[in-house]
């Protein structure tokens, strides 16, 4: 028998990109959504495609994924964002992979990931390659596949062998650039606890310029220039002229925190 195949996804006001997500994955036996509070029509959506929804208030990304992976009976996961959606390749590729003898305990998808509607396929954004499809258990008595507790970028930590799957996933980031500088705001702040954590927080004006100066404009010239982002045309030169802001932001935001943490002592 073909191996049981739950998707899980968090949810909060998704009502613009759910739909598409949800279609792209009728094919597996159960669908988990986990909302935290949305107040759109997120939660009918979900309803309306037989997802189990459960409500769960917001515990950070890695948390309510894990929450969601929890909430799963099946043998495999498909952990997805809500603005991602599977193309038809990749829906047949998983499908004959399960209805198979799986030769890997986690598989990587390639994503598409696009901006201002527009696939991004330079400049380090594509394949892309992210761990979305693993066994709940890769071996007997080993701990199930849980997301690292980190702020932000959360990774999957499974045991077991990886391997990349050839067809996409497409990644509907940010149809506007008002959506990217929202997004931009709130990741720097996370990613500033990041780097917090790691200790470089050096207070020298030499280590601040290099932090929110230098290191941005060299992060610019490797994607756009070196890594020929410039081929993806005016959005491209928007994406990785932002993306070096989010740089230098999260190492400002850093600088900022620990700066009022000891001026309060």
């Amino acid at each position: 028998m073909t191996p049981k195949l739950s998707v899980a996804i968090i949810t909060l006001n998704e009502e613009v990109n759910l739909a598409r997500t949800l279609a792209s994955v009728q094919f597996a036996d159960e669908i988990i959504v986990v909302d935290s509070g949305s107040t759109d029509r997120t939660l009918e959506i979900a309803a309306s495609f037989k997802a189990k929804l459960y409500l769960e208030p917001w515990q950070g990304f890695a948390a309510q994924k894990n929450f969601a992976i929890e909430r799963c009976s099946g043998t495999w996961v498909l952990s997805l964002d809500a603005d991602e959606a599977l193309t038809t390749e990749l829906q047949t590729e998983i499908h004959l992979l399960l209805s198979g003898q799986p030769t890997a305990d986690a598989y990587l998808l390639r994503r598409r990931n696009f901006f201002l509607g527009r696939w991004m396929r330079h400049g380090g954004y594509y394949p892309d390659p992210h761990l979305r499809l693993f066994r709940r258990h890769a071996a007997n008595f080993a701990p199930p596949a849980r997301f690292t507790d980190r702020p932000v970028h959360e990774t999957i930590a499974i045991g077991g062998t990886t391997e990349t799957l050839n067809s996409d996933l497409i990644h509907h980031a940010y149809p506007t650039l008002e959506s990217y500088i929202e997004s931009l705001n709130r990741y720097s702040t996370l990613g500033a606890q990041i780097v917090i954590e790691k200790g470089h927080t050096s207070s020298s004006a030499l280590a601040l310029c290099y932090n929110v100066l230098l290191l941005p404009t060299l992060t610019f010239i490797r994607n756009y220039l070196l890594r020929l982002g410039f081929l993806d045309g005016r959005e491209g030169l928007l994406l990785h002229l932002y993306h070096s802001t989010y740089t230098s932001w999260q190492y400002a935001k850093a600088w900022q925190t620990v700066r009022k943490s000891t001026t309060t002592r």
